[in-house]
């Protein structure tokens, strides 16, 4: 097989967000495309693009459009040919992507757990009554107040860097982060204690990168098949079916994640009421080759246990 590689000359164009976090990501892309065809850094150009996600921080995703706010000048971008591929945090794309676009790319998964990060050191079990926690996640919020519902909870939209100085700052006594986005900025000093997935099951995708191309690049797309992790693609195919069936989105707190064991892909899905109040989960597994069936179904029961307005706020 011949592909037309890049040179530095007519380098690949790879789009991201511009946090330290996703210039991270976009860099281990290139690093691996890079090692894969024996191509030097130069045969590749990082192309930072500025999101509406990344303007509007003082107000929560659900109330200004939820997960795309993280996507849509990105993709944008890549339709119309000004990036080559564009590289995300798979757990904030939503599950419906724009007609010609494909995310079918994904680069070994991170550690996929929470991160309870206090300033003191001390662990959620630790915090007294009353005390405050940061989160700008629905689904942690909704998973602290079901474990913890003397808790206060406060926004805290921004990324990481601009989260932990709110933390600083004496906004709030507590917070989570992903355990991934600190581990890949290797952020050792922080100090965190994680959180067990039986305690607190992470969103889908957590500590996933996905690469996403147009459908008709057959050239993006040879390359990225040189880099693509089968283990992460498969858990991920089973977990985003899972979101779909949920129709899952930043209103709604849903938690999901697969594992592999030999032949089957195993999944745990859980859904609970925004405030808290209550939480439904269950497992399901089946062979690799019906993941992403098995997550639908999984979604599908779960939503019928739920019932009609389970995601409503009280």
């Amino acid at each position: 097989m011949t592909i037309d590689l890049p040179t530095p000359d007519n380098a690949l164009k790879i789009g991201t967000r511009g946090s330290p976090l996703a210039l991270a990501q976009a860099n281990e892309t290139r690093d691996r495309l890079a090692r894969a065809w024996d191509l030097p850094y130069e045969a590749f150009t990082i192309v930072v693009i500025k999101t509406t996600g990344d303007k509007i921080i003082d107000r929560p995703l659900k109330e200004v459009g939820g997960k795309g706010l993280f996507t849509k000048e990105i993709e944008e971008a890549l339709l119309s040919g000004e990036i080559d591929l564009a590289v995300h945090s798979t757990k904030d794309m939503p599950v419906e992507q724009p007609c010609g676009l494909l995310l079918n790319t994904y680069l070994p998964r991170e550690d996929v757990r929470d991160a309870f990060i206090s300033p003191g050191g001390l662990t959620l079990a630790d915090l007294p009554d009353g005390a405050v926690v940061g989160t700008s996640s629905l689904r942690r919020r909704a998973q602290l107040s079901n474990r913890r519902p003397d808790l206060k909870i406060v926004e805290f939209r921004g990324n990481l860097q601009t989260r932990l100085k709110k933390l600083e700052d004496g906004v709030a006594e507590a917070t989570f982060l992903a355990m991934a986005g600190l581990n890949r900025l290797n952020l050792e000093d922080v100090p965190r204690t994680a959180i067990d997935v039986n305690d607190m099951l992470p969103a889908v995708g957590q500590g996933a990168i996905g690469i996403e191309r147009r459908g008709d690049d057959a050239r993006v797309g040879d390359m990225l098949a040189a880099i693509h992790d089968e283990e992460t693609g498969h858990r991920l195919a089973a977990e985003r079916a899972f979101l779909a069936a949920l129709d899952g989105s930043c209103e709604t707190p849903i938690a999901g994640l697969a594992t592999l064991t030999g032949g089957s892909v195993a999944l745990r899905g859980e859904v609970l009421r925004p405030d808290g109040s209550e939480r439904i989960d269950d497992t399901e597994e089946a062979p690799l080759e019906d993941a992403g069936a098995m997550g639908e179904a999984l979604g599908k029961r779960l939503l019928d246990r739920a019932g009609e307005g389970f995601f409503d706020w009280r």
